[in-house]
């Protein structure tokens, strides 16, 4: 599985926006996928995970009602909606993809894509 995100970009605080992950390879839907992001001098951390079905989805305490992750299996394709965006949002996200159902950690992943750069400004 090969990953393409996309959608980044700088936005002022309480912004939104829409993260893209694009998949190739027919098993695309059989993998649960996440997103995680990394900030400057800090370790990657998780953000949110959604099953491979779409049925079930988990997200971080700190983005918890403000992001939602969803998929689209048909066009390969997994978003992060992100909404009231803050400062300390600022980070690369990345998208991965792994078959332990619903994982936080990234050591779980099989598969990531390159990151796109989300910056919030005050």
């Amino acid at each position: 599985v090969q990953l393409q995100a996309s959608g980044g970009g700088l936005v002022q605080a309480g912004g939104s926006l829409r993260l893209s992950c694009a998949a190739s390879g027919r098993t695309f839907s059989s993998y649960d996928m996440g997103w995680f992001r990394q900030a400057p001098g800090k370790e990657r951390e998780f953000v949110a995970v959604i099953s491979w079905s779409g049925s079930s989805t988990s997200a971080a305490d700190s983005v918890k009602g403000r992001f939602t992750v969803s998929r689209v299996n048909a066009k390969n394709t997994v978003y992060l909606q992100m909404n009231s965006l803050k400062p300390e949002d600022t980070a690369v996200y990345y998208c991965a993809a792994t078959k332990v159902g619903l994982s936080r950690r990234s050591v779980s992943y099989d598969y990531w894509g390159q990151g796109t750069q989300v910056t919030v400004s005050s």
